[in-house]
C-alpha cells in the first residue's frame, strides 16, 4: 500500500481503527474520521506509531449533511488522491433518534452518510484509478427489507428493525454503485466484519443486547479480526478488478435476496438522491438538453 491514500470513516475506535492500523502498517497513507476530536488525536498517533506515511485526521459528525459536505470539502483540499475510501461508520440505537436535518438517526449516519460522502468523493476516486470503495455492511442485512413507506420509521420504530434496514441499504447502494462505475477504474465491495466485540450500541443499547452481550463477548471476534475483511478489501492484489460482490471472511458470499432487487437499488438511490440533496439519474436524464 505504500504510495497509496486510504480515508477511513469512523476511524477512531473498534473495526475502524483496527482497519486504519493495518493499512498504515502495509505502508499506506492513513487518513481518520471521528466525531470526538481528542479521540481522534488519540487514535491517530496510535496508528502514527505503525505508519511510515503521514497520517491525517478530520474531525466531523456524519450524521449531520452539513457536515458531511464540509468533510468532503476538507478532504479534497488536503488529498491530492484518494486510492481507497472505507465507509465504516455506523451504529445502533434502541430507541428513535432524529438528525439535525430531521431524519431517522440510524438511516442517515449508517446509509446516508456514505452515500453522500462516496458521491462527493468520486471524481477524485476516479482520478485517482485504480481506486476501491469498501463499505462494511452487517449479516443483519440477511433479516431486513426496505420499508419504503415508512422508510424513516415515523410510524414505527424498532432499534433492530432500523440498524437491518440501513445495512440491507449499505448492500443495496453498493450494488448501484458497482454498476454505475462500471466502465472506470473504480470498484465497489461491501462486507459483513463477523459479530465482533467492541462498544458498538452501547450508548443506547436494548435490552437484549444488555443481557446478551456479556454471555457472548467472550466468543465475539476482536476488533483486529473483524478488520480483516476490510483491510483485505482495501488492500489485495487479487481484487483490484473485483466489484458489486458482498464478502464475509475474505471471501465473496450472497447477500439476501431482497439485496438483488434492481427495483429496490434503483428506488433507493433515488430516494437516498433527495435525502440528501443530489441529482438523482432520471433528474439528470430529464435535465439533459
Amino acid at each position: 500500500m505504500a504510495g497509496k491514500t486510504v480515508l477511513i470513516t469512523g476511524g477512531t475506535g473498534g473495526i475502524g481503527k483496527a482497519t486504519a492500523l493495518g493499512l498504515a502498517a502495509l505502508g499506506a497513507r492513513v487518513a481518520i474520521t471521528g466525531r470526538n476530536a481528542d479521540r481522534a488525536s488519540r487514535a491517530a498517533e496510535e496508528i502514527r506509531a505503525v505508519a511510515s506515511a503521514p497520517v491525517e485526521v478530520f474531525t466531523a459528525d456524519l450524521s449531520s449533511q452539513r457536515e458531511v459536505r464540509r468533510l468532503a470539502d476538507e478532504v479534497l483540499n488536503t488529498l491530492d488522491r484518494l486510492d481507497v475510501l472505507v465507509n465504516n461508520v455506523g451504529g445502533f440505537w434502541n430507541t428513535r433518534r432524529v438528525t439535525v436535518d430531521g431524519l431517522e438517526y440510524t438511516f442517515a449516519l449508517n446509509h446516508l452518510a456514505p452515500f453522500l460522502l462516496t458521491n462527493l468523493l468520486l471524481e477524485r476516486l476516479k482520478e485517482s484509478g485504480p481506486a476501491r470503495i469498501v463499505t462494511v455492511s452487517s449479516g443483519a442485512q440477511a433479516m431486513a427489507r426496505m420499508d419504503f413507506a415508512d422508510l424513516l420509521a415515523e410510524r414505527s420504530y424498532s432499534g433492530q428493525r432500523a440498524y437491518n434496514q440501513s445495512k440491507l441499504a449499505n448492500v443495496l447502494f453498493t450494488y448501484g454503485l458497482a454498476a454505475r462505475l462500471s466502465d472506470t477504474h473504480v470498484t465497489a465491495n461491501v462486507l459483513h466484519p463477523g459479530v465482533v466485540a467492541t462498544a458498538f450500541g452501547a450508548e443506547d443499547p436494548g435490552r437484549l443486547q444488555e443481557f446478551l452481550t456479556p454471555l457472548v463477548q467472550r466468543w465475539m471476534k476482536t476488533p483486529e479480526q473483524g478488520a480483516r475483511t476490510s483491510i483485505y478489501l482495501a488492500s489485495a492484489p487479487e481484487v483490484e478488478n473485483v466489484t458489486g460482490q458482498y464478502f464475509a471472511n475474505s471471501t465473496p458470499k450472497k447477500s439476501s435476496k431482497r439485496s438483488y432487487s434492481q427495483s429496490d437499488i434503483d428506488r433507493l438511490w433515488q430516494v437516498s438522491s433527495a435525502l440528501v440533496g443530489l441529482e438523482s439519474d432520471s433528474e439528470r436524464s430529464t435535465n439533459l438538453p
